[in-house]
């Protein structure tokens, strides 16, 4: 009977699939493959059902609606976290990975109805996994960048006792930045180029809102500005340094947490493996009596 259930599910799940491709003209798999060599900017290779769950979204973002707040904010983000979506799409691919795990209640409810709040709560929490993941990005982006901030700040203190082209000196330090502030360096140097320094900087400062980095900002607008600045930036760097120690200290605390469950486990598994052999010798004894 059971077998003849699964059998209806995957036969009833398959035609439905069929029938909504048809009815909805969706991409055969050969244009999906094309969509993939034609695309070499991205570098990446997606997989097929990432890039169908995409062409899903363009077309259910028809029906999303946002606040202009909501929407101006999430624009800002997905801008910083280098997804190439529009707020209405992103929202609309959130809520089909949702709802694709959604589907899966069908069959459930056939084979082991007892599923179905875990499915539910599965269905959830993929969707406010995809709809925190630009801001998570973000998130990781900026910590590295804020982590390294001590470095930089400590080289602007001391170029700036011998060169006052900000550019240069940007230039010069993204050569040995690491990943996350060398990205922002070369938008921001290329941003300086073809336009006000000032601006350039300050647009810099919109795409992190990073307080320690508004900080250092405000420095280097002035620096361009006509002030000597090495006297801030030494102050500055004194005070990201005690941060950093802070950072650091707050770390090192986390860890023993993180020892501590493992410890746990291990002491779990030794005394399980004693009773084990406990109750094994007291089964035999017990046989032996009787």
């Amino acid at each position: 009977m059971i077998q003849i259930l699964l059998l209806f599910s995957i036969s009833f799940s398959l035609g439905v699939y069929l029938i909504l491709k048809d009815v909805l003209k969706l991409p055969s798999g050969r244009a999906i493959k094309a969509v993939h060599v034609i695309d070499k900017r991205e570098r990446k290779k997606s997989k097929n059902l990432e890039v169908l769950i995409n062409e899903w979204a363009i077309r259910l973002s028809r029906i999303v609606r946002l606040t202009d707040y909501s929407r101006r904010r999430l624009t800002a983000t997905l801008k910083s976290a280098n997804i190439k979506l529009s707020p209405e799409t992103f929202v609309a691919r959130a809520w089909l990975k949702a709802g694709m795990m959604l589907l899966f209640i069908i069959p459930a409810l056939f084979i082991f109805p007892m599923v179905f709040p875990v499915i539910l709560f599965l269905a959830v929490a993929v969707y406010f996994k995809e709809i925190r993941s630009a801001d998570e990005t973000v998130r990781k982006r900026r910590e590295d960048i804020e982590f390294e901030l001590p470095r930089f700040v400590s080289t602007l203190s001391q170029e700036l006792k011998a060169n006052r082209n900000v550019l240069n000196i940007l230039e010069t330090y993204k050569q040995n930045a690491g990943k996350s502030f060398k990205n922002e360096l070369e938008i921001t140097v290329a941003d300086m180029k073809s336009g006000s320094y000032e601006s350039a900087i300050t647009r810099m400062e919109a795409r992190l809102n990073s307080p320690p980095l508004s900080e250092t900002i405000r420095g280097l607008i002035g620096v361009l500005r006509g002030d000597d600045g090495v006297v801030y930036f030494q102050m500055l760097s004194h005070d990201l340094k005690q941060l950093e120690l802070q950072r650091l200290k707050t770390i090192a605390m986390k860890r023993p947490a993180k020892i501590r469950k493992y410890s746990f486990a291990m002491l779990f598994c030794f005394l399980m493996m004693y009773l084990s052999v406990m109750f094994v010798e007291i089964i035999e004894t017990l046989g032996k009596l009787f």
